[in-house]
């Protein structure tokens, strides 16, 4: 087959997490289970925020944003396991392989993003609460939402665009759960230097810029909190942003250490084993997080599941 010859490809291979077939049902039950706990979880922050009035704010606009995204986050990568599970096939069409990784990249940049945005709203909610409404009004908070999506979307096209270009000598397998970009390039057959110049270019611009905005957002956090004279006020002002200082460190935490492994290795069951972390553990604990540790929260959570008994 010529290298260049890629329409020959119409599938490839997922391995998934392991070839034990006795170990599928309890595979398919457990991330069954953490899938809709990450639905349901994240879907109940979303409802509860539009039903409070109290919490149409922005950090609550963007928090709800941020559910709907880890939604669509572990959609995307585990229904096609579950659905390759239960039908006890293993195989994904190019083109279903192209749109899943268009859609991943598309989430997992907003997710990064949205952190990003959501870490400069509490920067000026602490450093400077006189002007907070001023500062974050409807139209800023609109504009950011809609800055993210276009970054992302384009991202992801660009990066769509460029996979096209590559090919593969023959049904390639993927030691993975789902079709992730970095994995399979390491599979091709053909040259893939412009495609990684790309990867890497832009995920270090989608990395370390946001990055370092939500550490320097941190430091004047932080600085300011250190020049509150009592000590109640400094627990106050650092409470507001607990949740989300845990959830940043989370993803990240995971998120790169799980892309320097996998970008500087050949591709194995390990790195896949080490993504779920990122790709359902995470967006599972995330409700958890803002739910537990945030009294408005609780309170509207609260409100809504009383309404919905009343309702019965």
């Amino acid at each position: 087959m010529e290298a260049g010859n890629q329409t020959v490809v119409l599938k490839f291979i997922l391995l998934g997490l392991s070839e034990d077939m006795d170990s599928q049902p309890l595979l398919f039950g457990l991330f069954l289970s953490m899938y809709l706990a990450t639905v349901l979880g994240n879907l109940l922050i979303t409802l509860a925020i539009c039903s409070d009035p109290h919490l149409h704010t922005p950090m609550y606009f963007f928090l709800s944003n941020l559910s709907l995204t880890d939604i669509g986050f572990t959609s995307t990568t585990v229904l096609k396991m579950l659905v390759n599970i239960q039908t006890r096939s293993n195989t994904i069409t190019y083109e279903g392989c192209v749109t899943q990784m268009y859609f991943f990249m598309i989430f997992a940049g907003l997710d990064n993003l949205l952190l990003t945005v959501m870490a400069y709203d509490r920067f000026v909610a602490i450093c400077h609460p006189l002007h907070y409404m001023v500062i974050m009004n409807p139209h800023l908070c609109s504009l950011l939402l809609l800055l993210s999506w276009l970054i992302c979307l384009t991202y992801s096209l660009l990066q769509s665009l460029m996979f096209l270009r590559v090919s593969f000598c023959k049904e390639t397998e993927i030691p993975h759960f789902f079709c992730e970009l970095t994995q399979i390039l390491q599979l091709a057959c053909s040259d893939t230097l412009a495609n990684d110049i790309l990867l890497y270019f832009v995920t270090g611009l989608l990395g370390v810029i946001p990055l370092t905005g939500i550490l320097f957002s941190y430091y004047r956090i932080i600085s300011c909190i250190m020049g509150i004279s009592s000590v109640a006020g400094k627990y106050k002002a650092f409470s507001t942003c607990g949740s989300h200082l845990l959830v940043v460190s989370l993803f990240y935490g995971v998120g790169l250490g799980v892309y320097l492994t996998s970008g500087t290795t050949h591709p194995s069951r390990k790195s896949s084993t080490a993504s779920v972390m990122y790709t359902v553990v995470t967006p599972m604990l995330n409700p958890f997080i803002y739910s537990l540790r945030n009294r408005d929260m609780k309170r509207a959570l609260r409100r809504l599941f009383r309404r919905g008994a009343y309702s019965q």
